[in-house]
């Protein structure tokens, strides 16, 4: 697979699809692992010194963050040196803003070891951490130097977490990629399967539809947030429920599903389209409906990052790459909600 390059503002970013032997190669004058519990293992080949934090989305907050860069203090890590990301999205994520704040900003190559990190989490230059229930409302724009994709960590990723970046996938291919919805639709059992050929290329053209939209908006003003489709709907899910019960990418295509309901009681989104949508959805194992409150839910999204004028921006589809943000009333939002 040829590597993919992504501009992002003043920054360059590099996707490759390398072997694990080969993931932790390093130039720097010194270089320190972030890992999880869970992933530490992978960090194989390399005696980098590892920082290793508890495993969940319990992470993803602050205190971390301080025995991240108390860890590289103890390392020896230098403006020189070179900050490596191994794991998840959670990882990904505060390991990136642990580099961009640590001595002002060291360079960070993120290893990602779930689907999700690797279409969606470790792409882009988005950072951040949890504060009080809120996701990701601390953070920076810090894209990684590179990122290394190794598919053979899919093999062993547990059936929920490969399902869950399935979900990011199906995400980009109703964004901006008819033929990789196509292939998603056809050879669903392969996908499935995880067939590695098949892998790789899915993987490939969800970074692809990632990468066109963060070059054209890398600080997120503009088209940017088309690729938080379903993610208002996720992430208010994920807040009432309390983060983890449901997992991000079960969220996202709930997320989808409801945004779809919405533009249809909206009359702006296609029916016919939205049951195609919703069909696939389900069809890849994921829940479309959810017993909660729909005005806790509403109160959660109101925290949202995505406003303008002070309201909530969702973002909608007329039919298959057909993307815009629009406010909803909060009738609609609780009509929408209430539906099982």
């Amino acid at each position: 697979m040829e590597p993919i390059t992504i501009k992002l503002g003043p920054y360059t970013s590099t996707v490759v699809f390398t072997q694990h032997e080969s993931a932790f190669e390093s130039d720097a004058a010194e270089t320190v692992i972030v890992a999880d519990e869970n992933t530490v293992r992978f960090a194989v080949g390399t005696d980098a010194a590892r920082i290793v934090i508890p495993s969940g989305e319990i992470s993803k907050a602050l205190p971390t963050v301080e025995r991240i860069v108390d860890g590289a203090l103890e390392a020896g890590l230098a403006r020189d040196g070179e900050m490596i990301g191994l794991g998840g999205g959670v990882v990904c994520d505060i390991a990136a803003f642990a580099a961009s704040v640590y001595m002002r900003g060291v360079p960070v190559v993120l290893v990602p070891t779930t689907l999700l990190a690797m279409v969606d989490a470790a792409v882009g230059g988005k950072t951040g951490v949890n504060h009080r229930e809120y996701k990701n409302m601390i953070g920076t724009f810090y894209p990684a130097r590179e990122v290394r994709i190794v598919p053979e960590f899919l093999a062993s990723l547990p059936e929920r977490e490969f399902r869950s970046g399935l979900a990011e996938v199906i995400k980009a291919a109703l964004l901006d990629d008819a033929e990789l919805f196509a292939t998603l639709r056809l050879r669903r059992d392969d996908v499935l399967a995880r067939e590695p050929a098949v892998l790789e290329y899915i993987i490939a053209r969800a970074i692809e539809v990632k990468a066109r939209f963060v070059e054209q908006d890398f600080t997120e003003t503009g088209r940017r947030a088309f690729l938080n489709l379903g993610h208002t709907f996720a992430h208010a899910l994920e807040s009432v429920t309390g983060f983890g019960t449901w997992s991000h990418g079960e969220a996202v295509a709930w997320g989808i599903a409801k945004a779809h309901e919405a533009g249809v009681a909206l009359g702006v989104t296609d029916r016919g389209y939205a049951a195609e949508a919703r069909e696939m959805i389900e069809a890849y194992g994921f829940e479309t409906s959810a017993a909660v409150d729909p005005d806790r839910i509403i109160e959660a999204a109101a925290a949202d990052k995505k406003k303008k004028d002070g309201r909530v921006r969702f973002i909608l589809q007329r039919a298959l790459c057909d993307t815009f943000s629009s406010p909803i009333e909060t009738d609609v939002l609780r009509a929408v909600l209430s539906e099982r």
